[in-house]
């Protein structure tokens, strides 16, 4: 007899800095737990999609690059073989537009507390902080690891 439970998705932003691979991490763990699925989400954007000046992407970068970057990023986490739970989602846009939207109809929102971009005293990332404030389920925002030197 098969359930009519639907299976938790549990989303969470990848974005190659150290707090999003522990938030992987913890979202694997919390989906493993839950008999969930884990929706890795990497946003790529170029430069001209958003009107930015300066160097902040190459505006060489493409598709290809971006997904070559985002399984980098996933072998990272996962060395080996990626647990069959987490599905891997790679999309142009709006970091925080695209992670609000995958939040629908989500158990819960995984984010790390700072990404690439920042400044180094902030307690939360401009992406981290709009989605606490706008997604459509709760949301967990997870430190980078810390590492001791012993």
């Amino acid at each position: 007899m098969q359930s009519s439970e639907p299976v938790p998705r549990v989303v969470v932003g990848v974005d190659g800095s150290p707090a999003s691979h522990a938030a992987l991490r913890w979202a694997d763990l919390y989906a493993q737990t839950v008999g969930g699925i884990v929706e890795a989400i990497h946003v790529w954007d170029t430069p001209s999609a958003r009107g930015w000046s300066g160097p902040a992407i190459d505006p060489d970068f493409d598709l290809e690059q971006a997904r070559s970057v985002f399984a980098d990023e996933l072998s990272a986490v996962f060395p080996g073989e990626r647990p069959e739970r987490v599905k891997a989602h790679l999309v142009e846009g709006d970091p925080s537009e695209a992670l609000i939207q995958a939040s629908e109809a989500a158990e819960i929102l995984v984010l790390g507390r700072r990404g690439r971009g920042g400044f180094a005293r902030a307690m939360l990332g401009s992406v981290s902080q709009r989605c606490a404030q706008h997604a459509a389920c709760p949301v967990v925002v997870v430190p980078p690891e810390q590492h001791s030197a012993r």
